[in-house]
């Protein structure tokens, strides 16, 4: 495992938003079923930002789920989401991200090569993968 590398867990086809995009557009996002909880906000083909369910919870402050809700028109991403994420490139250990991710600070790591986005790993990723190898 020591050498295993993130590449052999990363989710590849990626869920993304631009900053400029209405908050309604996350909303739609999270109501999918199986829906990773970090949605990469992407600008002109590169990473700028990340927003979290809890950043979307605080920016729609209480808002109900009624499609209408003003917030969802007026906010855009650029508003809630959290600039330059810490990021990993596929050839980041899975030690190495385990660490990373154990910190807390993160449950989610944009995985980046070439200033471009190419897959995204969760802490839920990789209890998957350390659950497989006990096997």
């Amino acid at each position: 495992m020591k050498t295993d590398t993130i590449k052999a867990l990363m989710t590849r086809d990626v869920v993304s938003v631009s900053p400029d995009q209405k908050l309604l557009d996350v909303k739609h996002i999270y109501e999918k079923k199986h829906f990773h909880h970090h949605i990469p906000v992407i600008e002109e083909g590169k990473l700028v930002g990340m927003v979290s369910l809890v950043d979307f919870m605080y920016g729609i402050n209480g808002a109900g789920l009624d499609d209408h809700e003003t917030v969802y028109r007026s906010k855009r991403v650029r508003d809630i989401m959290t600039p330059n994420p810490e990021c990993i490139t596929a050839s980041t250990s899975i030690e190495a991200t385990g660490e990373l991710l154990s910190k807390g600070r993160y449950r989610a790591l944009p995985v980046v090569e070439e200033d471009q986005m190419v897959g995204i790993v969760t802490t839920a990723d990789l209890i998957r993968y350390l659950l497989q190898q006990q096997n």
